[in-house]
């Protein structure tokens, strides 16, 4: 299980949001790729970014920022945030050569892209659940849909997606634990590598995931606050 720091873009800035809500940011450096740079430094395998203006309006908003960032640091990275057809996608894998993309809103809109682009980039899309209630929410967190988080998932099966970041997102920003149990029926009801996202506060947040087959723990506002420190989180998921 690897500890994966986020690195979440608006206005060009590095911010944090509370439960995904774009009036309720917390700014933290208007340099991501700084922000980048450390996280590196601190031992990060892989960082994720992204790009919350992209994720509201359905395109690549932050391009340049991102690029920087790929630019700056030799840590591999994925991306989320707007990748709706097959254009962004190509713009982040082939122009920036990112380890993977993910797919969030297109997942649920559009499932035949993950597809196509599952073939064309073989382990190298993800795809995003964010889910209030156990429901799907898109476009930025903005809709929450009909869908059960886990029925999304198992619409993947056998579609050659890289792996599930879950996200629940009435914990995501407020530093109050994660959703164990959900995430647990989650990585229990795919085949598919899954991510954890959303609530971490401490260090006890890395141990009660323990138990939970996870590919890793995304880790945003606690690593800001300083409640957790990335090394010693990363020491925590090895032990």
């Amino acid at each position: 299980m690897i500890i994966i720091p986020a690195i979440d873009i608006k206005d060009k800035k590095c911010v944090r949001l509370t439960q995904g809500r774009m009036d309720a940011e917390t700014v933290y450096s208007t340099d991501p790729s700084e922000v980048a740079k450390k996280w590196e430094s601190l031992g990060a395998e892989i960082i994720h970014l992204v790009d919350l203006d992209g994720a509201v309006e359905g395109n690549a908003k932050n391009f340049d920022v991102i690029k920087k960032i790929t630019e700056t640091v030799k840590a591999p990275v994925q991306i989320g945030g707007g990748i709706r057809d097959i254009k962004t996608a190509e713009l982040y894998l082939d122009t920036l050569g990112v380890k993977r993309i993910i797919i969030g809103t297109a997942a649920y809109d559009n499932p035949t892209l993950v597809t196509t682009l599952t073939k064309k980039y073989p382990g190298r899309i993800a795809v995003g659940i964010d889910a209030k209630d156990g429901h799907v929410a898109i476009k930025g967190w903005v809709t929450v849909t009909d869908e059960k988080a886990v029925d999304l998932a198992r619409k993947l099966e056998g579609n050659g997606v890289a792996c599930i970041i879950y996200t629940d997102i009435s914990r995501d920003g407020m530093l109050t634990g994660p959703n164990v149990e959900a995430t647990r029926e989650m990585s229990e009801s795919v085949n598919i590598p899954v991510v954890a996202s959303g609530g971490m506060s401490s260090i006890k947040d890395i141990v009660a995931y323990k138990g939970v087959n996870l590919e890793g723990i995304i880790i945003g506002k606690a690593l800001y606050s300083g409640n957790i420190e990335l090394k010693e989180a990363i020491e925590a998921a090895k032990a």
